[in-house]
């Protein structure tokens, strides 16, 4: 990947990625900064968030079924992001 206003998109020390659509919605409406999407792998989408502090306890919370979000704006985050996977 190529590197985005300084950042390399490369280091994990500066960034946090997944696969998971769902925890993708939820790092977006706990206001993590979504970096790119990675198409390299054909089948899936990586999304590639900029690493905060904060973040993997968050994507824990998510996992474990503890982060406490509004159901309108994950619906919204989600919305947003299958709009940008479907037209790029």
């Amino acid at each position: 990947m190529k590197k985005k206003s300084g950042v390399d998109l490369n280091d994990p020390a500066v960034v946090w990625t997944t696969y998971d659509l769902g925890i993708a919605a939820a790092l977006l409406c706990a206001e993590f900064e979504l970096l790119a999407l990675d198409r390299a792998n054909k089948r899936k989408v990586l999304f590639v968030f900029r690493k905060a502090k904060g973040i993997d306890d968050t994507a824990n919370a998510y996992f474990a079924d503890r982060l406490e979000l509004n159901a309108r704006a994950f619906f919204d985050q989600l919305k947003a992001l299958k709009s940008r996977l479907y037209s790029e």
